[in-house]
């Protein structure tokens, strides 16, 4: 890109009606969302970091594959302690109210029961943090440590669980990931798709933050992106609720794409 290129505005960039090309990407559902090398110069290598895939977190957060199972009540009329035998006083059933002994994980208990929020993409989140930090202070492991072995293993796996379900909650895109997994909406690991626009967009913005000569150009830049994904939110949040999952997908591709131009820019800044 010349440098009197560079004095184009960046929304201007990306408006601008481009020479489609054609390309394939493996749509990849595993839950790593790492971002290797952002950028390269030619479309082969831009076949292999940017496969629409990875689903998930960035760095090293993920969502583990085992949580997504439907989330029906996990009341369970045989549901005890298993220390003292007591009946679970409410769902979800992390720790006895009688003995304060830590239960195995229940995997019919969705991350949304955990929190206690509405099972819905635009559930409020507020809160979500000082729930986190509270079921930490009951399930952390080092509360147990002078506890039995088995105790000292539900304190680990509950206490992992309550993590994948905060990161996966407290982010958009995660949670779109999952509350389509919820649905029994999966993704195709060997589906490959044919999406040229998008990738001459993302190669375009790439472009843009390689050549960026400062903070302010990179400001410019992340700004964009969180408008993108804002407006892809909405769409899922409306395909959500009409059952249009195909409209949910097609808006999560966009949002994953977006989201790793903001890792990018935030490498650079």
């Amino acid at each position: 890109m010349s440098k009197k290129k560079l004095l184009t505005p960046l929304s201007a960039i990306l408006r601008r009606t481009l020479t489609p090309t054609t390309a394939l990407f493996s749509f990849n559902s595993s839950r790593n969302f790492q971002s290797p090398a952002f950028f390269t110069s030619n479309v082969e290598a831009d076949r292999r970091l940017f496969p629409f895939g990875g689903f998930g977190l960035p760095g090293n957060h993920r969502i583990p594959g085992k949580c997504f199972v439907s989330s029906q009540s996990a009341e369970k009329a045989d549901a005890r302690c298993w220390n003292c035998s007591a009946s679970p006083e409410a769902v979800p059933f992390l720790l006895c109210s009688s003995c304060r002994c830590i239960q195995p994980v229940d995997q019919s208990v969705d991350y949304f029961q955990i929190f206690g929020l509405e099972r819905k993409y635009d559930t409020k989140v507020d809160d979500l943090e000082g729930k986190y930090k509270a079921w930490q202070k009951k399930l952390h492991p080092d509360l147990v440590h002078t506890k039995s072995e088995k105790e000292r293993e539900c304190a680990a796996e509950q206490s992992a669980r309550v993590i994948d379900a905060y990161r996966t909650l407290s982010q958009p895109l995660a949670r779109a990931i999952y509350i389509l997994k919820l649905e029994g909406v999966d993704v195709d690991e060997e589906e490959t798709l044919s999406e040229s626009e998008l990738l001459t967009e993302i190669l375009e913005i790439r472009e843009a933050v390689e050549e960026a000569a400062d903070s302010q150009a990179l400001n410019e830049i992340q700004s964009q992106m969180k408008e993108k994904l804002k407006h892809w939110s909405d769409v899922f949040t409306n395909a959500f609720r009409s059952r249009n999952f195909g409209e949910a997908l097609k808006a999560i591709r966009r949002m994953t794409y977006y989201e790793r131009v903001n890792e990018s820019v935030v490498k650079k800044q």
